[in-house]
This record gives structure tokens, sequence and C-alpha cells, in this order.
């Protein structure tokens, strides 16, 4: 079950001559039959002009996309056979929420028993089969986007667009909704698309990513592959909080690499990227705060420097470190200052900074 997408050389112009705005830029792309694939990315990017092609709503300039090795490049959307949940519900306020879920079998004109017995499977699948009589005004935001959910499914589409459906839920309501989301879309098989610009809502749900900058693919992978192996700079910093310093490799083994930064020395075991190691020069290193640790100056492998501040958030406390020759570095502890935490520092103390040896990347500048 499931359809393969397949898109390639795509090209999105908008305007002409002085005033046009390139707005996907010769793009190739295969998504997987079933996956619950993420367009990820700052706002202008276009991740939504990318979605609609697939939609049908918007022509692109150049390029091609095939639905299972169909071409649907110039297909109206009702000839594609796909379901669109849009940011803003798009439900009829005078329809009940069984009405508006029927409104794509009403179209297609499947009959009554058929059509009953699909809506509910469909609400019963959201968790919205009890409110089938309500109308939307009645509903939450979640409610309703449940409900927008179901009238997408309830089509049995060949494939699930979904554009930014959570962004105006509260935080709390985003986030007991992304598992209900994603359990819905695998259970159902159904090839499915999701953009988004939240780091979060992608990494906790996607089989894969794509990254997107400017109308092009800056990398592509699994969520634990891009968070923990950015390939660019842009890519480290939009997936969550990092650490850029500059560093010179003075020693390179196998298995190991000596970094020198103007406080000292530290060791590395770069588990990806190697590629953009350069021996003798400067380079990009990208540590997350969390694979940071704040140690005793005898542990080894430290570099000494002073806290400049700390912010305690009870799990965990952000602590910035200023380390000569290095911009000043942020740090997550996990549990602060619990009586198993080896080092209990203040605002204005010395302390000794470990990197962990294998979080550190070497990053492109890009």
């Amino acid at each position: 079950m499931g359809t393969r997408i397949t898109i390639e050389n795509l090209v999105k112009v908008f305007g002409s001559g002085s005033t046009a705005a390139t707005a996907v830029d010769d793009l190739s792309l295969t998504i997987e039959p079933g996956e619950l694939f993420f367009l990820l990315g700052p706002s202008g990017c276009g991740k939504t002009t990318l979605l609609r092609m697939i939609a049908g709503f918007i022509d692109p300039t150049k390029g091609t996309i095939a639905f299972d090795g169909n071409d649907v490049t110039h297909a109206p959307p009702n000839k594609r056979n796909t379901g669109m949940v849009f940011q803003s519900y798009a439900l009829w306020p005078h329809m009940t929420v069984a009405q508006n879920v029927a409104f794509g079998l009403n179209v297609r004109k499947v009959p009554n028993p058929e059509k009953d017995q699909r809506v509910i499977e469909a609400l019963t699948a959201v968790q919205m089969e009890k409110y089938a009589q309500r109308k939307p005004n009645q509903l939450s935001g979640g409610q309703q986007q449940r409900v927008a959910l179901a009238r997408a499914l309830v089509i049995k589409p060949d494939v699930l667009l979904l554009d930014e459906p959570l962004s105006n839920l509260d935080a709390k309501l985003r986030n007991d909704l992304r598992l209900q989301i994603r359990k819905i879309c695998k259970d159902s098989g159904i090839t499915t698309v999701y953009v988004t610009h939240d780091q979060k809502e992608a990494l906790s749900m996607a089989d894969r990513v794509a990254l997107l900058r400017d109308g092009q693919i800056m990398q592509i992978g699994t969520p634990r592959e891009l968070y923990r192996a950015p390939k660019t700079r842009f890519v480290a910093e939009f997936l969550g909080e990092t650490n850029l310093i500059e560093a010179k490799p003075s020693e390179v083994t196998p298995d190991r690499v000596q970094f020198e930064v103007e406080a000292g020395s530290f060791n590395a075991t770069p588990q990806a990227n190697m590629e953009y190691l350069s021996n003798g020069e400067q380079n990009l290193l990208s540590i997350r705060p969390e694979a940071i640790r704040l140690r005793r100056p005898e542990d080894g492998n430290t570099l000494p420097g002073k806290l400049l501040e700390t912010t305690y958030l009870g799990e965990t406390a952000q602590h910035l470190v200023e380390i000569k020759g290095c911009p000043p570095i942020k740090i997550a502890e996990m549990n602060p200052y619990s009586p198993s935490s080896a080092v209990h520092p203040e605002p204005g103390d010395s302390v000794w900074v470990e990197f962990q040896p294998g979080d550190i990347v070497p990053v492109d500048r890009r």
C-alpha cells in the first residue's frame, strides 16, 4: 500500500523578467510508498509551493511529478486522488461533522450505505466518532483539525498532503496531536507529505525529512541523521541549538582527531562528515549543547573557561561558558544540582569543559 512520488528537476518561477522569483529551484526527490515525509524549512524556502505542485494547485515551470511512475505533472487536482489538510481546517460551518467528512464522498457519488460506513471509519480513526452530529463551532481547534484529517482520509487518497496543520494550535495541543497524527498516517499506510517550519514537529514525527532553503534541498535523511550529522552550518543551526567553533586539526589518526583552539586541545572521534575535515586548516565544528559536560580539571580532555551565566529550568540548566578562541559555549546539563552532579559552579567561577568526542561534527560553512 502507498504511492511512490518521484519528483525530477522541478522548477517553479513566479513572475517574469526583472520581477521573476524562483520558489523551487531544480529540485529532485523520491518519497517512498507509505512514508511520512516532511518538508521542513524557514518561511519562503519553497516547501508550500512544492506541496501545492504535488497537489496540482500550482503548475510547475519545468520538471516532472509522477505517482507510481504515472506522470501527473499537469494533471488537475481532482485527477490525482490526493487528500489535503490545510492550516485553517476549512470546515463548512453549517454542516455537521459527519456531513463535512462525507463531502468528498458526495462529490464522488459514493452510495449511501458505503458512504455512512466510511464516514464512521474515518471518524473512528481520529477518535471523533462520538462528535459526528456536532457543528464545527462546537469543537475545539484540535478536534476541528482531526475532523479535517478524517475528511482527507475518507476518500482513501493515494497521497495525503498536510500544510502546517498544527500551526494554529497551542503548544500543549500540538504536542498531544503529533503522535496521534503520526499513528493515523502510519496505520493507514498512505504516503504522506507534511509541510512545517517547526523542527520539533519534524524530528518527533517524520520517517524522513528534506530541509529546504531558497527552493533547494540542503539535506535529506532521517530525523536522527539530520540532527546528529548535519552536513552544513545551516542544517546544524536550523535543527535546534548548536555550538559552531573554529578549530585546527593537529593530529589525525584513523580513529581519532586532535583539535587545537586558543584555550588548548581536545580529542574527537567524528562519526560523520570526515570529507569536510581539512588538515592544517581551520575547520568548522558543530557540537550540540547536550554533548558538552562541565568537569573537574583533573578529568582530562577538558578546556578551561569561565562560567558567564546559568539559567535553571528544573530538569535542565543552560550554562554559557567563555572559552578563549571560541564564541560563548552553550551547555545543556540534565538533572542539574543533583547530589550526584560532580560540579556546581556559580557565574564568574572557573570551569573545565569536555566535548563528548563522538558528538563533534565537522560541517560545511554554507
